[in-house]
């Protein structure tokens, strides 16, 4: 039997142990093989029926099972916004840290408590866990992997993701994250708004971008053990621990349309100009939070895939820009084409509303003169969270080591070339 079913938003059924799913009701008097019956709702009930996600899960224990929640660990403080461009180098895996412990806050916006807005981590991680399972209350995580595969077990069922795919664990549903030797590190877009989806596709038509089909979402599989187990419960910003006598990945089998799911990058299908100039970077979302302003996201989720350049009389890397939206960057693997050195894997860039940015001067001489005949972008893969409102960088991001205070630099060197003959 295949680990995963495809397509994005389906009414997915699956049991780990034939004729577990009970058929006509979804919570009879007494499930098969002593199972307790429980939904779990990602969205309000009065949700559009097209809008609508919840699943029906037939599980060994119910999710109430365990002791009292108590203070973990408190929010990271944010520092100020700045208008000021900002760049980090990749954070150092720590090999005693698991992937809770091993994320690190770098900005914000926005308010979970009412439901809009991002935070963005990286996460760092030398250990896997083991008796230990998350969850967050505040918002459907996004995770972007750089270096090193993660084996996520969930609630659902298991997502095997790695570098150059992402996985999405929606708010709510618990998982533990296994990561290999070497640990793993990558990038995580905690979405406190509307659920995300696939963007309309408009004028591209029917065919394009990423593919429904491509989704891949888990098929059940259990865990039945006993012993001491902690949960972590993220929720208004702070972590909570809770002691538990089990595992709680303990579904048997479930049906519904709100599980976590996964997406390889490769399959994306980028549209892109065949005559002159720049289509807006908005041809490269792989999955949107809408808000209530049509066309205006919570955040997008946009990458920069391997693709081919072939534009004439047109300036090839990104042009300068200034920007409404909040863009934090990341690079997975490759090289930028808008950066000759200073964005590596595993590091990132901010840049606020407004904030200038684009190919530095280095990039900038060559591009003007190179010949424009087609160009592939092969060994690259760059991505983008890009939100309405500010993101404020965290104080542990502004005081780290790894923040290039120097990132101004680059453009500095960008001359004069009026001439008014």
């Amino acid at each position: 039997m295949s680990q995963y079913q495809s397509g994005f938003g389906n009414e997915f059924a699956t049991e780990a142990i034939a004729g577990v799913l009970p058929h006509g009701q979804n919570s009879p008097q007494r499930v098969a093989r002593g199972l307790y019956a429980e939904q779990l709702s990602g969205t309000p009930f009065t949700a559009p029926r097209v809008a609508n996600r919840r699943s029906w899960l037939y599980r060994i224990r119910p999710s109430v099972v365990h002791e009292p929640f108590t203070p973990y660990r408190d929010a990271a403080s944010l520092g100020d916004a700045t208008p000021n461009q900002l760049r980090w180098d990749p954070f150092p895996i720590a090999a005693d840290v698991d992937f809770v412990d091993g994320l690190l806050p770098i900005c914000a916006n926005g308010d979970a408590s009412m439901t809009t807005g991002v935070s963005v981590s990286v996460y760092a991680a030398g250990r896997s866990m083991t008796d230990r399972i998350f969850y967050s209350a505040d918002g459907e995580l996004l995770i972007v992997p750089q270096h090193g595969a993660l084996t996520i077990r969930t609630e659902l069922g298991i997502l095997e993701v790695a570098p150059g795919e992402i996985g999405v664990i929606q708010r709510g549903i618990r998982f533990r994250v296994e990561v290999p030797e070497g640990g793993a590190r990558g990038y995580v877009c905690e979405n406190f708004g509307a659920l995300l989806r696939p963007p309309d596709l408009g004028p591209i038509g029917a065919n394009g971008l990423a593919n429904a089909r491509d989704f891949l979402t888990p098929v059940a599989a259990y865990e039945d053990r006993d012993g001491a187990f902690e949960l972590i419960a993220k929720f208004q910003g702070r972590l909570w621990r809770a002691a538990l006598d089990h595992s709680p990945l303990d579904v048997v089998a479930w049906h519904g349309n709100y599980a976590p799911y996964k997406y390889d990058l490769r399959l994306f299908n980028a549209i892109n100009s065949v005559s002159f100039d720049h289509p807006d970077p908005s041809i490269f979302t792989v999955l949107t939070s809408p808000s209530e302003i049509v066309g205006t996201a919570n955040v997008d989720f946009v990458i920069f895939p391997p693709r081919w350049l072939v534009a004439e009389h047109t300036f090839r890397p990104p042009y300068f820009h200034r920007n409404f939206m909040n863009e934090y960057m990341g690079l997975i693997f490759g090289v930028y084409d808008a950066k000759a050195e200073g964005f590596v894997p595993g590091g990132a860039s901010l840049h606020n509303c407004m904030s200038a940015h684009g190919p530095d001067a280095a990039t900038f001489d060559r591009a003007s003169s190179v010949d424009l005949k087609p160009q592939f972008l092969g060994e690259t893969l760059a991505f983008m969270f890009e939100s309405r409102f500010v993101l404020r960088p965290t104080q542990f991001a502004l005081d780290a080591p790894q923040r290039q205070r120097d990132y101004w630099q680059c453009w500095q060197d960008l001359q004069k070339r009026f001439s008014p003959d």
